[in-house]
């Protein structure tokens, strides 16, 4: 699953970082590596929320 969803935050990741130099936020692979961790831990626990709930 985690591969599912590092796919989908590198689809959009040009988005996202089109938004942040928008702001005048440089920020290169390596400064964005702990936020894709960090989303991919959202999609993790919003996925398992949804397992959960699906199953009661």
């Amino acid at each position: 699953m985690n591969m599912k969803f590092m796919q989908i935050a590198m689809k959009h990741l040009p988005d996202g970082k089109k938004f942040l130099d928008d702001k005048g936020i440089e920020l290169n692979m390596e400064d964005l590596q702990p936020m894709l961790e960090l989303l991919l831990n959202v999609m993790n626990e919003a996925y398992e929320l949804g397992k959960n709930e699906a199953s009661e």
